[in-house]
């Protein structure tokens, strides 16, 4: 179920704008102590692993963890690249030098946005991670942001970091980017009923037994379409998902990886899930679906 959306959609996304949390100072400020080796995390939240998948983003990395690092201490960074031939893997595999926070994933080849972040994900699960957060390289999701996430998800199980709900924003973007990002997201909602407002964005945070529960190794879709199919099926089997206002900040350097095929792939997987589910929504009360206890 949704936190930010119920039964009309802008409305409820209005009234939890005013109440929203600020970051706890122990969030953006602490810095996360070391026991057996791991630094043991955030109070509430347990350890937190942003993955930050590359593809030739030599030029914007280095400050997008040096923010990230700066915004949350206590969160450890993974960066999974795809063979970047600018050398991306090898100037990530310097910043893990400099600070053992930082780690990499490298990849031989580049398989697409939803397999990178799968890998993430596995990778992080099996090191004991319990909050998996998604974050673009090129610096459009501003690191500064995150405590406001990793804040909601002390009461859900799944924060979306949205440009369309009261108080988020985009910047630099030309109108055809911004009808393609609101009419996909109108278009999401209308095949598959399911009330957000963002389902498309890629920066979100999910908590570790969402990610458990779900199938990520039957997850063939890419791009917008990824993020669409892992939060359609959060919700759906029950989860709690929130959003929460961000600005998303057109890249400055390097090349947008969006195209016609990514787009294209959404329209009819998303269609194709809608028909074949008949915009069926949960079948579980919202937050109770596989939560471990405690959780």
């Amino acid at each position: 179920m949704t936190r930010a959306v119920s039964e009309a959609a802008s409305e409820a996304v209005s009234a939890r704008e005013p109440d929203m949390p600020e970051p706890s100072p122990e969030i953006a400020e602490q810095e996360a102590p070391v026991a057996d080796g791991q630094r043991s995390g955030i109070p509430g939240l347990g350890r937190v692993l942003v993955c930050i998948p590359t593809y030739n983003e030599r030029d914007s990395l280095p400050e997008t963890v040096r923010r990230l690092r700066s915004a949350v201490h206590a969160a450890d960074v993974l960066v999974i690249d795809d063979g970047s031939p600018d050398g991306t893997g090898e100037l990530a595999d310097g910043l893990h030098q400099e600070d053992q926070a930082v780690h990499v994933l490298h990849r031989t080849t580049k398989s697409g946005l939803g397999a990178a972040y799968i890998a993430g994900f596995s990778w992080g699960m099996q090191r004991g991670y319990d909050v998996l957060v998604e974050m673009d390289a090129d610096g459009s999701h501003q690191p500064e942001e995150l405590p406001r996430l990793l804040e909601a998800l002390r009461t859900s199980d799944v924060v979306l970091g949205s440009r369309w709900v009261p108080g988020g924003d985009v910047r630099n973007w030309p109108a055809s980017r911004l009808w393609l990002s609101r009419g996909g997201n109108a278009y999401v909602r209308l095949a598959l009923g399911m009330p957000l407002r963002d389902a498309t964005g890629g920066y979100r945070a999910y908590r570790r037994h969402v990610l458990e529960a779900l199938p990520l190794a039957e997850v063939a879709s890419q791009g917008y379409c990824f993020q669409v199919d892992l939060v359609w099926q959060a919700w759906r089997t029950g989860f709690e998902v929130s959003e929460v206002p961000i600005t998303f900040v057109e890249r400055a350097m390097g090349e947008s990886k969006m195209s016609r095929s990514i787009v294209l792939e959404a329209f009819w997987r998303v269609g194709w899930w809608g028909l074949r589910t008949g915009r069926k929504g949960p079948d579980r009360p919202a937050g109770t679906a596989h939560r471990p206890p405690g959780g």
